[in-house]
């Protein structure tokens, strides 16, 4: 059944399709020696503290409609922080048709959606190879909701917020909700891919794989920068501090990282 706006089903009660939307970005760094590295996870904790991560997570409520119940937050030692928040939604009462079409979600200055009650969280895990050279900082962030708004929505203002070189996405629409004559509704919206709530910009950087289970609305999308530049990649230095031979090895080490992050398996080993 194909559901529009134009096209509006009569519910029996509430919508309780639960939506979730888990963000997973990767950025990448090679430090060298030790000091490199310390610097480099120093420098993570700053520029993702929890008071950050907060100030994303608001934006993303405010751009879903959300009233923001609860805050919990927490920077860990010696690295990493979590925020959780717990958010119900305004009544709708005119929806604006773009929340039932594939397409980017507006940013913080263009809010017009409500959602159901929910929970955004994210958590940050940044780490370090043991003697390669190799310092990865992720972040896991879960949008869920619980009505008709797809969290989809939110994805447009999360790529913007994190300096992304790998991105997983994985959308599910779970449970079921029923029309007033008790047929039952196990998805709401017409979605054939996560790319189309990318914007087209974006997309032109990334190298892009779906991977969908349609029949259980299950979409998983995966992205790798296309564009490589070394400096992009080293900490307090360029690399005409280098010599050829250590231009290409980190190159190799770089892009093997990015590969196996990628496709989610050593291949190295």
């Amino acid at each position: 059944m194909k559901l529009t706006h134009e096209r509006a089903i009569e519910l029996h009660g509430f919508n309780n399709l639960t939506k979730t939307l888990s963000f997973n970005m990767y950025d990448i760094c090679y430090t060298r020696t030790r000091e490199e590295r310390e610097a480099y996870l120093k420098y993570i904790d700053e520029q993702y503290s929890a008071q950050r991560l907060t100030g994303i997570l608001q934006d993303v409520a405010d751009i879903i409609g959300a009233h923001v119940l609860n805050i919990a937050s927490q920077d860990f030692e010696p690295a990493g922080a979590s925020v959780t928040f717990l958010v119900s939604e305004a009544p709708i009462d005119n929806p604006a048709s773009e929340i039932f079409e594939e397409s980017p979600g507006p940013l913080v200055e263009s809010v017009v959606l409500q959602l159901d009650k929910s929970h955004v969280t994210v958590h940050t895990y940044p780490e370090y190879h043991p003697d390669e050279g190799i310092s990865t900082f992720r972040a896991d962030i879960d949008v869920s909701t619980c009505g008709e708004i797809s969290p989809l929505k939110a994805l447009n203002h999360l790529i913007r917020s994190f300096e992304t070189d790998v991105m997983t996405i994985d959308y599910r629409v779970r449970g079921f909700t029923r029309d007033k004559d008790g047929y039952k509704l196990f998805i709401d919206h017409e979605i054939s891919s996560i790319q189309n709530y990318i914007p087209d910009d974006i997309i032109e950087l990334f190298d892009m794989i779906d991977v969908n289970v349609y029949q259980e609305h299950i979409f998983h999308t995966k992205c790798k920068l296309k564009e490589f530049d070394l400096n992009n990649y080293l900490f307090g230095y360029k690399k005409d501090k280098l010599t050829p031979d250590e231009i290409n090895e980190i190159t190799e080490r770089i892009k093997l990282e990015m590969d196996e992050i990628f496709y989610g398996k050593n291949i190295s080993w």
